[in-house]
């Protein structure tokens, strides 16, 4: 299928009586990681809602079989819903608890396919007069350009959340379902000057480090919580902002469009900065030095900006400075198609250090990367759902600021 095919598929699978959930696959979604649970994880509320036989537990496992096409890939074929229920069917407290899709005949199917990982999934399921799932239709992103396009859709798409939304009961399914809420401001207490000018990201970290100061916890699991807590804050302001101007209505479709811009545009934004910031903090709070250290945003060559130089620009361009004991850090919130973009963003150096959030990468593409000399640095909390023969070699944030501290203690 050609890439207009998608805006097409989207044009008709985005539409009333269908149901939607869009999503990442992760390591443990596909077959990347090797676990024998893979097929697509979907979350309870969603699958219960649209499949009802399966919400019960004076069975276990309860299932239903229904036709599944992946249109992207041309593959059409019986899939199978499924409950895993033994933590409350058979009251075992390590049991399962979870609905997945699975039957899919193994990585023949592109969503089990290992290099499907970190792919933009849209699973559409067109709904019956009481509600009820008749089939699913979905789309797995084959490349970038497909992604953009989805996203353009529904905005960025960030690794372990969901998109679950029914066009005809928009709020049966939260938009973004990312647990319970901790974070979430009501309006009284957002900063003022916040519901008149949106704050820039920077001033959403600072709210997320009062809200959540973390101090003693490992630079991984602050960065990931930390992480989910300002996501949490920025919805909370989105919605006190724009909420009232949805209510209040449009006198032109014109206005309608350029508000669903701005919304869009700034969601974007957020998702492109955010990592960045957060790991500028939490360098901070490490006690590196901006400017000594580390440097945030510097040009190492004309016309390229890594997102980290350590220790500064300074020493970088000074050719009698060791090369040995320079490094650079990307920050990609995911990584799948994006990681060439780092190999030519400091020349001196070899060795591109990336942080992502992706969940998993296939074994071929970590090879692709470490041939091109591209080093993975994984939040710890994550390294669980890459492949168990390249755990190892993944770099954690820890480790990676271990690294710099004998840097700078080197050069002392």
């Amino acid at each position: 299928m050609a890439v207009s095919d998608l805006t097409e598929w989207l044009g008709e699978f985005c539409a009333p009586g269908i149901a939607l959930c869009v999503k990442r696959l992760s390591g443990n979604d596909t077959l990347a990681n090797g676990t024998h649970q893979a097929g697509p994880y979907i979350p309870k509320a969603f699958l219960f809602r649209i499949f009802p036989e399966i919400n019960r537990t004076d069975v276990k496992n309860p299932d239903h079989w229904f036709e599944l096409a992946v249109d992207s890939h041309m593959d059409v074929r019986r899939a199978r819903v499924i409950y895993y229920n033994s933590k409350r069917s058979e009251g075992k407290p390590n049991g399962r608890d979870e609905t997945r899709l699975t039957g899919f005949g193994g990585g023949a199917s592109a969503l089990l396919d290992a290099e499907s990982t970190g792919a933009l999934a849209v699973f559409a399921f067109p709904l019956d007069e009481k509600g009820a799932a008749i089939r699913c239709h979905v789309w797995v992103s084959r490349n970038e350009v497909e992604e953009d396009i989805a996203e353009e859709r529904f905005g960025p798409m960030e690794p372990g959340r969901f998109i679950m939304w029914s066009p005809e009961q928009p709020g049966l399914f939260p938009p973004f379902a990312t647990g319970p809420a901790r974070c979430w401001l009501e309006p009284a207490k957002i900063p003022p000057e916040w519901l008149a000018q949106f704050p820039t990201g920077a001033e959403i970290v600072r709210k997320t480090v009062e809200l959540r100061p973390e101090h003693g916890t490992p630079p991984d699991k602050r960065l990931l919580r930390r992480r989910d807590c300002e996501f949490e804050i920025f919805r909370s302001v989105e919605e006190a902002v724009e909420l009232p101007a949805i209510r209040a209505g449009f006198t032109t479709l014109d206005d309608f469009i350029s508000r669903a811009q701005t919304v869009l545009q700034r969601r974007k934004a957020r998702s492109g900065r955010s990592l960045e910031l957060h790991t500028r903090q939490i360098l901070i709070e490490e006690r590196f030095r901006e400017g000594t250290d580390f440097q945030h945003g510097p040009q190492s060559e004309p016309g390229k900006r890594p997102d980290f130089l350590f220790p500064s620009q300074q020493a970088y361009r000074d050719p009698s400075f060791p090369t040995a004991r320079l490094r650079m850090l990307a920050t990609k919130t995911t990584c799948r198609d994006r990681w060439r973009q780092v190999i030519n963003e400091a020349d001196r150096i070899p060795v591109k250090h990336l942080l992502t959030l992706q969940e998993g990468v296939s074994e071929a593409q970590f090879r692709e990367m470490t041939n091109a000399n591209v080093q993975l640095v994984v939040p710890e909390p994550l390294i669980a759902k890459f492949p168990a023969s390249i755990r190892t070699d993944i770099v954690t944030l820890e480790s990676f600021l271990g690294d710099l501290r004998l840097l700078c203690l080197s050069g002392k």
